[in-house]
């Protein structure tokens, strides 16, 4: 009886965990988030300041954001912006 019965809760949890896969997000996609992610400064958010950036790098996060913002003006001025983002 136990056997039948683990063997159920198998194809219960298998059936479960192949279709929230099947669900997911492809790589491709998961390594643009952390990207962006990262770019936003938000590796820098800490278990203690979930889901604020920790204060200790808040300036850090800042001046990313204005180097970030500059290189993105800079590259618009000089015609070698990103072709996805032209509009």
């Amino acid at each position: 009886m136990k056997k039948i019965a683990f063997a159920a809760v198998s194809v219960v949890v298998l059936t479960a965990s192949s279709s929230a896969f099947a669900q997911g997000k492809t790589r491709a996609e998961v390594y643009q988030e952390l990207i962006e992610a990262q770019q936003n400064g938000l590796n820098y958010v800490t278990d203690a300041s979930y889901p604020d950036v920790n204060p200790v790098f808040a300036k850090m996060v800042e001046q990313h954001k204005q180097a970030l913002a500059a290189g993105a003006a800079s590259r618009v001025a000089s015609g070698n912006a990103p072709a996805g983002n032209m509009h």
